[in-house]
Formats: C-alpha cells, sequence, structure tokens
C-alpha cells in the first residue's frame, strides 16, 4: 500500500533487519526501549503469513522481549500486536516499569503519575543483544 507507514519506513531508528521483518526503536516519551517489530511486506494478519514465516516473526518479537529484559530489566513487558490504525503487521514490545506514567494501565490509556525519565539502551547495545537472543534461540 502506497500510503501505509510502515511500508514506507521513513524516519525510523533501526535497530536490526533481515529480509523479512525489522525491528525498530520507538520515540514515544516516557516509554525508553519500547521497540516495533514489523513485518517488511504489507500484511495485516499473522494468518496471512505461511507456518514458517510465523515462527520467525514470533522469535524475533520474542528475542526483542529477552534483549529489552535484559538490558532493561523492567517490571514486565508488553507484548500487543492491534493494527486498528496502521493495518500492516507489527508487535509492539513494550519495557513496563511499576512507576511508569501509565502502570498497570495500557500505555495507550489516561496517564495515572509523572513518571521519571529513564534512559533508553543505546542502539548498538540493544541491536547486539538482540542479535545475540536470535543466535541463541536458533542454536538448537
Amino acid at each position: 500500500m502506497s500510503d501505509c507507514p510502515l511500508c514506507l519506513a521513513a524516519n525510523e531508528t533501526l535497530v536490526w533487519r533481515d529480509g523479512s521483518c525489522r525491528v525498530i526503536l520507538v520515540d514515544e516519551p516516557g516509554y525508553p526501549g519500547f521497540c516495533r517489530v514489523v513485518w517488511n511486506h504489507h500484511s495485516a494478519e499473522m494468518t496471512d503469513l505461511n507456518a514458517g514465516e510465523q515462527r520467525h516473526l514470533l522469535n524475533v518479537v520474542l528475542a526483542t522481549e529477552a534483549a529489552l529484559r535484559q538490558l532493561m530489566r523492567p517490571d514486565k513487558i508488553n507484548l500487543a500486536s492491534l493494527g486498528n490504525v496502521v493495518p500492516h503487521l507489527h508487535w509492539h514490545v513494550i519495557p513496563r516499569f511499576a512507576d511508569d506514567a501509565h502502570f498497570p494501565q495500557p500505555i495507550w490509556s489516561a496517564p495515572l503519575r509523572t513518571a521519571a525519565p529513564r534512559p533508553a539502551p543505546p542502539v548498538a547495545t540493544l541491536s547486539a543483544t538482540l542479535v545475540a537472543m536470535l543466535t541463541e534461540q536458533t542454536a538448537g
């Protein structure tokens, strides 16, 4: 789709990419480390992919979660694949902390408090950790 922002892939902070999908760091104030795992070809649903593609995408989502857990030590990781606004297959991988502005509610809800700022991991460190997690997953 020519007007799909995830197909256009403009102004993204790329963490990792292969021929099927990519991991980008989302600039979401108050949510450092928020990543989006995006399927490169325009598809709307997981069931649009074949079984191997589904496994690959979920492996990347899980490796992203593992990398963020290792680097940031969040209280929780939220995984979401909505696509109601942008119907292009993507997963949100969001580190959550008990003192963030919305916890325990979704980050898209009304804020409950003012959160202290936290730094995001450096992109190079996140990328290297993600590659290590992907390598570990596929080693077995």
